[in-house]
């Protein structure tokens, strides 16, 4: 691994949310930081692209340590695009996507614009490393943990693949340990389902989700592991890359 790295940092929850500070104050410990960001709230958005409309890119005060930051007017895909295309004055070395409010694993991992964004870095031959952790839990394991973790993927670069890392939301001194290189459990851990009622024209629905619990998903897969107090670290293929 470099000394000094350049690194951009990105999300799907946004420029405003709390993980994404987290995760740049964190990577100011290995080099340069950059942070390009959705203006707004895109999770779900997988790797969508705008292709029909502008993008605004607005420049904004960040509370880390970072060489500028920048609020998009688009996707997670697109923020890793312009960053990558039109902001950056150096091609990073890493790209890390997240901390993302709520686990991403299992087929959830399909939908997740944080995912996304990492795996966009991919297409670009740039490393990248997705972050979550427990969307109603603590936050003790990620922030005494996730610097570790970063070391360690960052000396282990992948191509063709990212780093899909989750944080369970459990007490530090509950943590079970880390399981390592986990398979995606072959289910939803948010299963989105709609309530439906009648209106005017047709109908109006109403989607919420029923969360897996710990014995609901294959033991010692990604959504095993979080939900019994482990961190989850696996690997995600690009369909397109090798």
């Amino acid at each position: 691994m470099k000394k000094h790295m350049n690194i951009l940092i990105t999300n799907d929850d946004g420029i405003r949310s709390s993980g994404i500070v987290r995760l740049a104050n964190m990577a100011a410990c290995f080099g340069d930081v950059w942070v390009v960001a959705p203006e707004g709230q895109c999770s779900g958005m997988s790797q969508k692209l705008t292709i029909f409309n502008e993008l605004n890119a607005m420049e904004h005060e960040f509370q880390a340590n970072v060489k500028g930051a920048y609020g998009v007017t688009g996707t997670p895909a697109d923020c890793v695009k312009v960053a990558l295309k039109s902001l950056l004055p150096v091609k990073p070395d890493f790209v890390f996507s997240g901390i993302n409010d709520g686990f991403n694993a299992g087929y959830d991992i399909a939908y997740s614009g944080t995912v996304g964004a990492a795996m966009e870095a991919v297409l670009h031959g740039i490393p990248a490393i997705a972050f979550s952790e427990c969307h109603d839990g603590f936050r003790e394991v990620t922030d005494k943990y996730i610097r570790e973790i970063a070391e360690e993927l960052m000396g282990k670069p992948l191509s063709g693949e990212i780093w899909n890392v989750n944080f369970p939301g459990c007490r530090a001194e509950e943590l079970k340990g880390i399981k390592r290189d986990v398979e995606p459990a072959p289910s939803f851990f948010f299963e989105n389902d709609y309530e439906k009622a009648e209106s005017s024209d047709g109908f109006v629905l109403t989607p919420f989700a029923r969360l897996l619990g710990p014995d609901d998903a294959p033991k010692n897969s990604d959504v095993w592991a979080v939900l019994n107090g482990y961190i989850a670290i696996g690997r995600i293929r690009n369909m397109l890359c090798g």
